[in-house]
């Protein structure tokens, strides 16, 4: 076999790519596993989305290669979305740069501005891809933990402290996914000065900034920030157009052109039609949201009481699509209560462990399932506790 590029270095398969083939094999074996791991939106988008895209298809010329930057009705309704909901002008011509999903967003800002030497801020719990970007480019990983004592936000003079020189990026992502903080204005006020003081670009994952918030939160809202911040953000959750691959960056114009000097290698735009539907679910009125989180809302009741029945702890005012849960001291792990479940109930929940070192002791549950599937779970936990 041919040997692996070294710069794979310790980036190994997603973990959900392998469980879900463990799950898989599961199910042939004739075990009805429940996925209670996973973050996919099981609702479909608005019913105009879908319309729009099977209007567009029917025309003879969306059919060919389209702009590495989207097009100017994609990048006009990212725009007016954000001035819409989060507060914060954008210029359509340089400030917006459509994506195939905010994921790929991660990997083209850390090839545009991460090389060998390079240091990298890393959030432990985090989302495993912002580790994953950062070694592919040979930077060097730093991680900042995130504490429950601290409400899941960085200790930033600690930070300081220990000296940042050689630091190039620092990942942060509010609200946040695993621990469903809330975006914190005063906590972002005090990252972009962090940022600034230090000379170190800011990046902020935003997808979860409208499911179960009760405000819509954007770095952009703060005076200066375009200086030293990008921002990510993506219609996956809130428009349940996971597959679809609709994201963005947002940031001030020369930081996204250095972006799609490397973007432009990569792809050929995204398909014509799928840009217009998204500019049609971009443009989704106030009920569109509130209905979808009724549904998120009702879901995450059901999850406090299987939380309850595994006796695990969480906060109630958490946001995002997820519940996150201390798991009860008997425990040595929440991997050892993630395969007790699924072995012996056959419910998979997802172990914190996934995400960093500071996730060892906690479970997330995904909200992504029909309601009468958490109450198949509860009944399920009941059975294997013996309390039916």
């Amino acid at each position: 076999m041919i040997s692996p590029a070294s710069r794979l270095g310790e980036v190994k398969e997603y973990y959900f790519s392998t469980k879900l083939r463990e799950i898989a094999q599961m199910r042939a074996q004739g075990l009805p596993v429940l996925n209670l791991g996973i973050g996919s939106p099981d609702l479909p988008p608005a019913r105009e989305v879908v319309d729009r895209l099977v209007d567009a298809v029917t025309h003879n010329d969306v059919h060919g290669y389209q702009s590495y930057n989207g097009v100017p009705e994609l990048r006009q309704a990212f725009a007016h979305w954000y001035k819409t909901w989060f507060g914060a002008e954008l210029d359509p011509e340089g400030e917006v740069l459509p994506l195939m999903g905010s994921k790929e967003g991660l990997m083209h800002i850390a090839m545009a501005f991460l090389e060998a030497g390079d240091e990298v801020l890393v959030p432990n719990p985090g989302y495993p891809a912002y580790r994953a970007v950062s070694n592919l480019t040979g930077a060097r990983i730093v991680e900042y933990q995130l504490e429950e004592e601290r409400n899941w936000l960085p200790d930033l003079a600690a930070l300081e402290q220990r000296g940042l020189g050689r630091v190039k990026i620092m990942w942060i992502n509010y609200p946040n996914m695993p621990t469903g903080r809330p975006a914190d204005r005063r906590f972002m006020e005090e990252a972009v000065a962090f940022a600034r003081r230090n000379e170190i670009l800011l990046v902020n994952d935003n997808p979860y900034s409208f499911i179960l918030n009760g405000e819509q939160f954007s770095i952009f809202s703060i005076p200066g920030a375009k200086d030293v911040a990008l921002e990510l953000n993506s219609l996956s959750k809130g428009h349940n157009m996971a597959g679809w691959r609709i994201g963005m960056l947002a940031g001030r114009e020369d930081y996204l052109k250095v972006v799609l000097r490397f973007k432009s290698n990569m792809d050929s735009g995204m398909f014509k039609p799928v840009q217009l539907a998204a500019v049609e679910a971009l443009n989704s009125p106030p009920s569109w949201y509130e209905n979808l989180n009724a549904v998120y809302a009702e879901r995450r009741k059901t999850v406090f009481q299987l939380f309850d029945l595994l006796q695990c702890d969480y906060q109630t005012e958490q946001v995002g699509m997820f519940v996150w849960a201390k798991i009860p001291d008997r425990y040595g792990s929440a991997y050892e209560l993630a395969d007790e479940t699924l072995y012996k109930a056959h419910v998979f929940i997802t172990p914190g462990g996934i995400f960093g070192s500071q996730g060892g002791r906690y479970l997330r549950i995904s909200l992504c399932s029909d309601g009468a599937l958490y109450e198949e779970a509860i009944r399920r936990v009941q059975k294997l506790q013996g309390t039916l």
